[in-house]
């Protein structure tokens, strides 16, 4: 370089990967190979491998973003020293995809309009996805190697180069496990410590196994797990009791898997890991709960950690001492496991085209999307739409009544419209125009994803890629859906109702006076408030309102299936408000339900708003069971909240059992839990410090409450108490 030495900032694998005349993913391959030989390795407090690939350097590696550049460095390079501006520019070039100028590039002025409004957004991040450890642990990269081997032979057709990356990416792996091995005896023969000392050496032994050949027991198999899992980038764990578990059956020393897992469970915590998925059924409905599942279920009750994000998989067979063990686990407020019913969720994936033999390898990965362990790439999550924005759309003929711009399209003068039908069908075009925006931004990003960030290590460690010759984010996978999330449901399915009743039912107010008092904020319209408060709400079981959300959430599942993704496949949607729920409140005026202008509460995922299901929990199952759930083929957040003292009770344990059954029987994908004292959600706000245990379920993940935002809070302690 010119001027000034780059060598702090252009190191070996920055280098490797910008001046390498091969294809991008070759590139990225080598460049991982150049990244294992110097990255940072240290066994960490609980002796497991920590192997971040590009830690504190230049060029960095992770799920989300494959291989990318800190620019920033170079930008300011740039700055002090311009005579190097030429060749700082060619670095900075082959990282254009990732710039923010790039990514806004990819972004409709449609698109750009509706996310200012929090409307919806869409792309911006390269997404979940659950690769299949297991190869590694129970095939070793000898046996990945074996596949490449066959497939390359097959796919003669310009896939050398793709084959090259990932044999590149398995060389990484190769090295960092090598490098483990020093790593681990060096460190033991100095270590004065001696349970450390017995750990480091049980870790040295391993490596001189995998990652090149199998696992040959838990230890060895939860130390090539974990150094994957970091050199990925902390990601989902998925099916870990499925794949972990030939080394569990065949490890002789209980004591010292127990120490192990125990030691995995606090480094979940440490990293604050996403999603692990717990039993399930097979294609034949057989129950594949093991010894492994109810271990973990033990230390999850025993640790009380809210991560990682637990979810486990029930169905018509699942045994009744899995449930009790559910239970058990529940009752100690941790909020998880989330339960998902896989009689919905395996029909849902054939319905889109996955068989059976893979509908039921399912699994959950970051807070609560819906993937395919170690075969598909299916976004997790492109976007998020905002009901209450298409209803306002539809209420002011497409302006944004928060800031008065044209956001979206025209769908005629609400107040000309002669009946209720009218008015609904405004608000479902609005809603269609942003849901096709949403995956129109979302299709952009994937195809600028697939250029600018293949990823040869999940190349490795997803199905259908080697054997197709395709890159990970190119078609590779088995499965490339997409999953589009819904927010705002019952307060937009409650404001429709309100103005059928009221407007064109009732006729006691007219569109005018309804928009008048919109755009006031209720003042001076308190009576009109209180109606709109008082009403009928989604969530107590009473058919108009049902049917009205029912049909605009169908609608939006129905139109999401009409739009195929760059990655091979059709947009699916979901609900889980995350911790997005309180902005998207501000970002909303007021409404026909009685909510006031940009107020931070709006409705829990697919259930009622908060505090609005007034005659109890049959009745809220019932109204909720009008959504489609089998065409909801992302998460479908159903939150319920109990009080501690009847769930820490045989009989009210069995009860929440019986309620879960219920809604399953009935058609409902998913059932989450939050146990906890109502008095400590109160005190908690007062004084945070005496409550930081306390766990709370926050859409799809649980979190400490005293860590969120009041807020949050708030619509936390407004959501209805079950009483069973």
């Amino acid at each position: 370089m010119r001027g000034y030495d780059m060598s702090k900032y252009i190191d070996k694998p920055l280098e490797t990967y910008v001046n390498s005349n091969l294809e991008r993913a070759e590139r990225v391959g080598l460049a991982l190979r150049e990244m294992a030989k110097t990255a940072h390795l240290s066994f960490d407090r609980n002796v497991l491998p920590m192997a971040w690939l590009g830690h504190k350097t230049t060029m960095r590696f992770a799920f989300h973003d494959g291989l990318t550049c800190d620019t920033g460095d170079l930008d300011e390079m740039k700055e002090k020293f311009p005579e190097s501006a030429e060749d700082i520019d060619r670095y900075l070039n082959f990282f254009a995809g990732y710039r923010k100028e790039s990514v806004v590039a990819h972004k409709s002025e449609a698109h750009k309009k509706l996310e200012r409004s929090s409307a919806e957004w869409a792309g911006g991040w390269g997404g979940h996805s659950n690769p299949d450890f297991g190869r590694v642990v129970n095939l070793g990269t000898e046996g990945i190697r074996k596949i490449i081997d066959e497939y390359k032979q097959k796919n003669t057709d310009d896939a050398d180069w793709f084959y090259r990356a990932c044999e590149y990416a398995l060389d990484a792996i190769d090295i960092v496990g090598e490098r483990f091995q020093k790593v681990a005896e060096e460190e033991a023969k100095s270590c004065d410590d001696p349970e450390r000392k017995k750990r480091l050496e049980l870790a040295a032994k391993a490596f001189e196994v995998v990652p090149k050949k199998p696992a040959y027991d838990f230890t060895s198999a939860c130390h090539v797990f974990w150094m994957l899992f970091t050199m990925d980038g902390n990601d989902s764990p998925g099916r870990f009791d499925q794949y972990m578990f030939r080394a569990y059956s065949i490890s002789e020393d209980m004591d010292e898997v127990d120490d192990v897992l125990h030691r995995i469970w606090e480094v979940f915590h440490d990293t604050r890991s996403w999603n692990l998925c717990l039993s399930g059924s097979d294609e034949n409905w057989n129950d594949e709960t093991n010894d492994l599942t109810y271990h973990i279920l033990r230390i999850a009750a025993e640790k009380r950690y809210n991560t990682p994000n637990i979810t486990l998989r029930v169905h018509h067979n699942t045994p009744e001492k899995l449930w009790n063990a559910i239970v058990d686990t529940l009752a100690t407020g941790i909020g998880m496991p989330a339960l998902y019913n896989d009689d919905i969720v395996c029909a849902g994936l054939e319905k889109i085209g996955i068989p059976a033999c893979d509908s039921h390898d399912y699994c959950m990965n970051g807070c609560n999307q819906i993937d395919i362990m170690g075969k598909s790439h299916m976004g997790l999550e492109d976007g998020e739409v905002l009901f209450c924005k298409c209803l306002e759309y539809a209420l002011y003929n497409g302006k944004n009544p928060v800031n008065g711009e044209m956001d979206a399209i025209p769908t005629g003068d609400a107040c000309k419209f002669a009946t209720y039908e009218e008015f609904e069908a405004a608000f479902m075009r609005q809603l269609e125009y942003v849901t096709y925006t949403c995956c129109a931004t979302a299709n952009a990003h994937q195809q600028m994803r697939g250029f600018y960030s293949p990823n040869p290590f999940r190349s490795c460690l997803i199905e259908g890629c080697l054997e197709k010759g395709r890159d990970y984010r190119n078609g590779g996978p088995l499965y490339g859906h997409g999953q589009i999330l819904a927010e705002g449901i019952a307060d937009t399915g409650d404001s429709l109702w309100a103005i059928k009743k009221f407007v064109f039912d009732e006729k006691k107010y007219t569109m005018e006076q309804v928009i008048a008092a919109l755009d006031a904020d209720f003042v001076g319209w308190e009576e009109m408030q209180k109606d709109f408060l008082s009403c009928e709400k989604f969530g107590n079981d009473i058919k108009e309102v049902d049917e009205i959300t029912a049909r605009a959430v169908n609608r939006f599942l129905t139109v999401l299936k009409r739009n195929n993704t760059y990655r091979g496949g059709v947009f699916t949607g979901g609900c889980s408000t995350f911790n997005r729920a309180a902005g998207y409140g501000r970002a909303v005026g007021a409404l026909p339900n009685g909510r006031k202008r940009c107020t931070p509460l709006l409705a829990d995922s697919i259930a009622a708003e908060p505090g609005r299901d007034t005659n109890g929990p049959t009745a809220l199952i019932k109204s909720v069971l009008n959504y489609n759930h089998v065409d909801s083929c992302s998460g479908f957040v159903f939150q319920t909240k109990y009080d501690k003292k009847i769930i820490s009770t045989p009989k009210g344990k069995a009860a929440l059992i019986a309620l879960a059954k219920t809604y399953f029987a009935g058609g409902g994908q998913q059932f989450t839990v939050t146990v906890v004292s109502p008095d400590d959600l109160i005190d908690a706000q007062k004084n945070p410090d005496a409550h930081r245990d306390l766990i709370v379920r926050v859409g799809g993940y649980s979190d400490i409450f005293v860590n969120l935002g009041k807020d949050l809070q708030d619509n936390i302690i407004a959501r209805t108490f079950i009483d069973i």
